[in-house]
């Protein structure tokens, strides 16, 4: 094979029917461009990877025998790309059209460094939140009052604004989802990579935060979409997926404000979760609805979650 253009990298963890059907939609659907497809299995606990990877031949497989994270993993995959861009791929997406050499062709014609993310659907073909605005003390203040659900199409209450636009071509954006970021390989070692500081969750967050300041624009493309189930990898543990939800958001607080910024988003942060355990727990006993309940103590045991601050 020549040296690919593009470096595929998904972690896996577990969910081997999703991983198998992601690849299989990926070399189906994409043509005109040299990919390798590099799986980082992140010490999964079910069935055998291999049978999966060995069903294709563009992918190269490194076993974990522990789940080192999000980050760590991409990281780890990273440093074995050949590729000169970078696609950070969920495991839980269905490609429907040639998207990585449509980005590629994108990302190739900029003057520029970019990175790159476009529309995710549901599975029933919906729109599903695809990119979004900075966390800022604003947007923090709109999201945990629910000011955001209030006024969806409001550009001022709702850091999510930019999905609700019928966009006809790219636009620079804060940050764009995970489960497609496309990134030069030159521009992800100059950042060192994601911070694997952040475990799961906020990572994608902090890369394109400091990719704006330091390298380049980001870019939302609607122009060409994929398919993205989302929370497959969480849905068994949901507790895993609440727990590191409020961690990373703390941490990226720590990280990147300070002072009374700081503050006010800490502040926003626990009201948020506290007016959040107050509605479930009304919402479930008026409704008699055992999964409000349920969320409602995931979120109570979310106030009394802090981590270290590791950013000092």
């Amino acid at each position: 094979m020549n040296q690919p253009d593009v470096s595929v990298i998904i972690i896996n963890y577990n969910q081997f029917n999703l991983l198998e059907n992601c690849i299989k939609s990926l070399v189906e659907k994409t043509s005109g461009i040299e990919y390798e497809i590099i799986v980082v299995d992140n010490g999964s606990t079910e069935g055998n990877v291999e049978e999966i990877t060995s069903k294709f031949a563009s992918v190269r497989l490194i076993k974990n025998t522990d789940n080192i994270g999000f980050s760590a993993a991409n990281n780890q995959g990273a440093e074995v790309a050949e590729g000169n861009y970078l696609l950070i791929l969920n495991n839980d997406t269905e490609f429907i059209e040639n998207s990585i050499k449509i980005v590629y062709d994108f990302a190739t014609s900029q003057s520029k460094e970019i990175v790159v993310g476009i529309k995710l659907l549901n599975e029933d073909g919906s729109m599903q939140e695809s990119v979004y605005d900075y966390t800022t003390v604003w947007n923090s203040f709109t999201e945990n009052f629910f000011l955001y659900k209030l006024f969806p199409r409001s550009k001022l209450f709702n850091k999510y604004y930019q999905n609700y636009h019928n966009y006809s071509d790219a636009v620079e954006a804060g940050v764009v989802k995970g489960a497609f970021l496309f990134i030069s390989k030159k521009s992800f070692e100059k950042l060192n990579g994601f911070d694997e500081r952040f475990f799961f969750f906020g990572e994608e967050l902090d890369l394109c935060c400091r990719f704006n300041k330091e390298i380049g624009k980001v870019f939302y493309y609607p122009l060409t979409s994929i398919i993205h189930i989302g929370g497959a990898a969480t849905e068994k543990n949901l507790w895993f997926k609440y727990r590191n939800q409020t961690i990373a958001k703390i941490q990226f607080y720590q990280k990147h404000f300070s002072g009374i910024s700081f503050a006010l988003g800490i502040f926003f942060h626990f009201t948020g979760l506290t007016m959040r355990t107050v509605f479930y727990i009304l919402g479930g006993i008026f409704t008699l609805n055992k999964n409000l309940l349920q969320k409602s103590y995931y979120f109570l045991k979310q106030i009394f979650v802090y981590p270290k601050n590791e950013f000092k």
